[in-house]
Protein backbone atom coordinates (compact mmCIF):
# COMPACT_ATOMS: atom_id res chain seq x y z
CA UNK A 1 0.00 0.00 0.00
CA UNK A 2 1.29 3.50 -0.91
CA UNK A 3 0.42 5.82 2.01
CA UNK A 4 0.29 8.74 -0.40
CA UNK A 5 -2.81 7.15 -1.68
CA UNK A 6 -4.69 7.57 1.08
CA UNK A 7 -6.75 10.37 1.33
CA UNK A 8 -9.56 9.27 4.10
CA UNK A 9 -9.02 7.99 7.87
CA UNK A 10 -11.75 5.76 9.49
CA UNK A 11 -10.34 5.24 13.26
CA UNK A 12 -11.95 2.59 15.23
CA UNK A 13 -12.29 3.83 18.88
CA UNK A 14 -11.95 1.08 21.49
CA UNK A 15 -8.24 0.27 21.40
CA UNK A 16 -7.23 3.14 18.87
CA UNK A 17 -9.15 5.84 19.66
CA UNK A 18 -9.86 4.99 23.36
CA UNK A 19 -8.27 2.56 26.07
CA UNK A 20 -11.27 -0.06 26.50
CA UNK A 21 -8.60 -1.69 28.45
CA UNK A 22 -7.84 0.72 30.91
CA UNK A 23 -12.33 0.40 31.29
CA UNK A 24 -12.71 -3.23 31.48
CA UNK A 25 -9.81 -3.36 34.77
CA UNK A 26 -11.91 -0.94 36.25
CA UNK A 27 -15.38 -2.47 35.68
CA UNK A 28 -13.94 -6.07 37.17
CA UNK A 29 -12.33 -4.95 40.22
CA UNK A 30 -14.98 -2.15 40.81
CA UNK A 31 -18.75 -3.17 39.94
CA UNK A 32 -20.57 -4.42 42.41
CA UNK A 33 -21.30 -7.68 40.58
CA UNK A 34 -18.00 -8.32 40.08
CA UNK A 35 -15.81 -6.78 42.49
CA UNK A 36 -15.48 -9.32 45.46
CA UNK A 37 -14.14 -11.79 42.56
CA UNK A 38 -11.36 -9.60 41.02
CA UNK A 39 -10.80 -6.61 43.72
CA UNK A 40 -7.22 -8.48 43.79
CA UNK A 41 -6.99 -8.53 39.48
CA UNK A 42 -3.63 -7.41 38.50
CA UNK A 43 -3.36 -5.79 34.86
CA UNK A 44 -0.79 -7.99 33.46
CA UNK A 45 -3.71 -11.03 34.41
CA UNK A 46 -6.46 -9.21 32.30
CA UNK A 47 -6.01 -11.90 29.31
CA UNK A 48 -6.17 -15.14 32.01
CA UNK A 49 -10.27 -13.75 32.87
CA UNK A 50 -11.21 -12.36 29.61
CA UNK A 51 -9.05 -15.14 26.96
CA UNK A 52 -8.59 -13.83 23.63
CA UNK A 53 -10.15 -15.72 20.81
CA UNK A 54 -8.19 -15.98 17.47
CA UNK A 55 -10.58 -13.98 15.25
CA UNK A 56 -10.89 -11.18 18.33
CA UNK A 57 -7.07 -10.65 18.78
CA UNK A 58 -7.56 -7.74 21.83
CA UNK A 59 -9.95 -8.15 25.07
CA UNK A 60 -13.56 -8.71 25.08
CA UNK A 61 -15.92 -9.21 27.93
CA UNK A 62 -17.97 -11.16 25.64
CA UNK A 63 -15.43 -13.76 25.86
CA UNK A 64 -15.54 -14.60 29.58
CA UNK A 65 -16.05 -18.49 29.69
CA UNK A 66 -18.86 -18.51 32.38
CA UNK A 67 -19.97 -14.09 32.57
CA UNK A 68 -19.27 -13.11 28.85
CA UNK A 69 -23.17 -12.19 27.91
CA UNK A 70 -23.51 -10.76 31.75
CA UNK A 71 -20.58 -8.53 31.83
CA UNK A 72 -21.14 -6.95 28.08
CA UNK A 73 -25.03 -6.07 29.64
CA UNK A 74 -23.71 -5.11 33.29
CA UNK A 75 -20.88 -2.54 31.32
CA UNK A 76 -23.46 -1.15 29.46
CA UNK A 77 -26.09 -0.76 31.51
CA UNK A 78 -23.27 1.99 33.66
CA UNK A 79 -22.16 4.86 32.25
CA UNK A 80 -19.32 5.36 35.17
CA UNK A 81 -17.80 2.41 33.67
CA UNK A 82 -19.46 2.27 30.20
CA UNK A 83 -17.36 5.88 29.69
CA UNK A 84 -13.97 5.41 31.17
CA UNK A 85 -11.99 4.56 28.68
CA UNK A 86 -9.87 7.81 28.27
CA UNK A 87 -8.25 8.95 25.14
CA UNK A 88 -4.77 7.76 24.41
CA UNK A 89 -2.49 10.04 24.61
CA UNK A 90 -1.47 12.68 21.91
CA UNK A 91 -4.86 11.72 19.85
CA UNK A 92 -6.52 14.93 19.97
CA UNK A 93 -3.28 16.77 18.98
CA UNK A 94 -2.81 14.34 15.90
CA UNK A 95 -6.71 14.52 14.83
CA UNK A 96 -5.70 17.69 14.03
CA UNK A 97 -2.48 17.36 12.68
CA UNK A 98 -3.70 15.31 9.84
CA UNK A 99 -6.76 17.46 9.34
CA UNK A 100 -4.73 20.46 8.50
CA UNK A 101 -2.69 17.74 6.03
CA UNK A 102 -6.28 17.80 4.16
CA UNK A 103 -7.17 14.01 5.64
CA UNK A 104 -10.74 13.35 5.90
CA UNK A 105 -11.17 11.73 9.02
CA UNK A 106 -14.55 9.30 10.68
CA UNK A 107 -14.77 7.18 13.73
CA UNK A 108 -16.25 3.56 12.82
CA UNK A 109 -17.74 2.28 16.16
CA UNK A 110 -19.54 -1.01 16.75
CA UNK A 111 -21.29 -1.40 19.66
CA UNK A 112 -24.43 -2.59 21.50
CA UNK A 113 -25.67 0.97 22.56
CA UNK A 114 -25.91 3.39 20.29
CA UNK A 115 -27.10 5.75 21.75
CA UNK A 116 -24.76 5.36 24.63
CA UNK A 117 -21.61 5.31 22.54
CA UNK A 118 -22.63 8.29 20.45
CA UNK A 119 -23.17 10.40 23.61
CA UNK A 120 -19.51 9.10 25.04
CA UNK A 121 -18.01 9.76 21.34
CA UNK A 122 -19.61 13.29 20.84
CA UNK A 123 -18.27 14.32 24.72
CA UNK A 124 -14.93 12.69 24.69
CA UNK A 125 -14.10 13.91 21.16
CA UNK A 126 -15.96 17.28 21.29
CA UNK A 127 -12.31 19.45 20.44
CA UNK A 128 -12.40 17.77 17.07
CA UNK A 129 -15.61 17.16 15.94
CA UNK A 130 -15.61 20.63 13.54
CA UNK A 131 -14.04 17.97 11.12
CA UNK A 132 -13.99 14.36 12.62
CA UNK A 133 -17.32 12.67 11.37
CA UNK A 134 -18.37 10.10 14.08
CA UNK A 135 -20.42 7.01 12.83
CA UNK A 136 -21.75 4.39 15.14
CA UNK A 137 -23.05 1.32 14.62
CA UNK A 138 -25.58 -1.36 16.00
CA UNK A 139 -23.51 -4.73 16.22
CA UNK A 140 -25.73 -7.79 15.53
CA UNK A 141 -25.50 -11.08 17.95
CA UNK A 142 -21.97 -11.35 17.29
CA UNK A 143 -18.85 -9.36 17.35
CA UNK A 144 -17.50 -10.26 13.74
CA UNK A 145 -20.94 -9.64 12.19
CA UNK A 146 -21.38 -7.53 9.01
CA UNK A 147 -22.38 -4.54 11.14
CA UNK A 148 -19.29 -2.60 10.09
CA UNK A 149 -18.42 -3.80 6.74
CA UNK A 150 -21.90 -2.39 5.66
CA UNK A 151 -21.69 0.96 7.39
CA UNK A 152 -18.05 1.40 5.90
CA UNK A 153 -19.94 0.65 2.07
CA UNK A 154 -22.76 2.85 3.38
CA UNK A 155 -19.84 5.43 4.08
CA UNK A 156 -18.39 5.34 0.97
CA UNK A 157 -21.47 6.20 -0.95
CA UNK A 158 -22.38 9.35 1.87
CA UNK A 159 -19.52 10.95 1.71
CA UNK A 160 -18.21 10.18 -1.93
CA UNK A 161 -14.97 8.22 -0.51
CA UNK A 162 -12.88 5.87 -2.70
CA UNK A 163 -12.20 2.73 -0.76
CA UNK A 164 -8.99 2.48 -2.32
CA UNK A 165 -8.34 6.11 -1.27
CA UNK A 166 -9.65 4.96 2.61
CA UNK A 167 -8.18 3.21 5.87
CA UNK A 168 -9.36 1.84 8.50
CA UNK A 169 -7.23 1.75 11.85
CA UNK A 170 -8.29 -1.18 13.97
CA UNK A 171 -6.69 -3.63 16.49
CA UNK A 172 -9.89 -6.45 16.00
CA UNK A 173 -8.38 -8.98 13.69
CA UNK A 174 -11.90 -9.64 12.06
CA UNK A 175 -12.66 -5.72 11.63
CA UNK A 176 -9.23 -6.31 9.41
CA UNK A 177 -11.43 -8.62 6.76
CA UNK A 178 -14.13 -6.25 7.30
CA UNK A 179 -11.60 -3.58 5.84
CA UNK A 180 -10.62 -5.87 2.76
CA UNK A 181 -14.30 -6.75 2.39
CA UNK A 182 -14.97 -3.38 1.98
CA UNK A 183 -12.44 -2.51 -0.60
CA UNK A 184 -10.36 -0.66 2.09
CA UNK A 185 -6.95 -0.57 3.45
CA UNK A 186 -6.48 -2.44 7.07
CA UNK A 187 -4.38 -1.19 9.62
CA UNK A 188 -3.34 -2.60 12.69
CA UNK A 189 -3.28 -1.26 15.79
CA UNK A 190 -1.34 -2.90 18.96
CA UNK A 191 -0.97 -2.74 22.47
CA UNK A 192 0.24 -5.28 25.23
CA UNK A 193 -2.80 -7.25 24.91
CA UNK A 194 -3.49 -7.65 21.11
CA UNK A 195 -2.73 -11.16 19.75
CA UNK A 196 -0.56 -11.50 16.45
CA UNK A 197 -2.45 -11.58 13.02
CA UNK A 198 -3.04 -14.84 11.06
CA UNK A 199 -0.45 -15.80 8.81
CA UNK A 200 -2.53 -14.58 5.45
CA UNK A 201 -2.98 -10.94 7.24
CA UNK A 202 0.47 -10.65 8.31
CA UNK A 203 0.96 -8.09 5.36
CA UNK A 204 -0.53 -5.34 6.94
CA UNK A 205 0.99 -2.56 8.96
CA UNK A 206 0.89 -2.72 12.34
CA UNK A 207 1.47 0.64 14.88
CA UNK A 208 1.17 0.80 18.36
CA UNK A 209 0.01 4.28 18.61
CA UNK A 210 -1.99 7.26 16.38
CA UNK A 211 1.15 9.30 16.16
CA UNK A 212 3.25 6.31 14.94
CA UNK A 213 0.12 6.08 12.46
CA UNK A 214 0.46 9.60 11.32
CA UNK A 215 4.08 9.70 10.60
CA UNK A 216 3.74 6.85 8.08
CA UNK A 217 0.82 8.51 6.17
CA UNK A 218 2.63 11.63 5.94
CA UNK A 219 6.10 10.57 5.45
CA UNK A 220 5.23 10.89 1.39
CA UNK A 221 4.09 14.51 1.87
CA UNK A 222 7.59 16.07 3.22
Amino acid sequence: MDPSSIKNIFWDVDGVLADLNHAYYHFLTGHPNYQDQYQDLQWEQLPEVLPILPEYGALELKTHPELGTEMDRDFCADQVFFRNRPLYPNVIEVLKELNECGYRQFTMSATFDVEAKMAYLQDILAPVTDFLTIECVQHGKFMHDTAKIDRLRECYQKYDLKPEETILVDDRIYNQYAAIESGAHPIRMRCEFTTDLPTELSWIPEFSNVQEVKDWLVQKLR
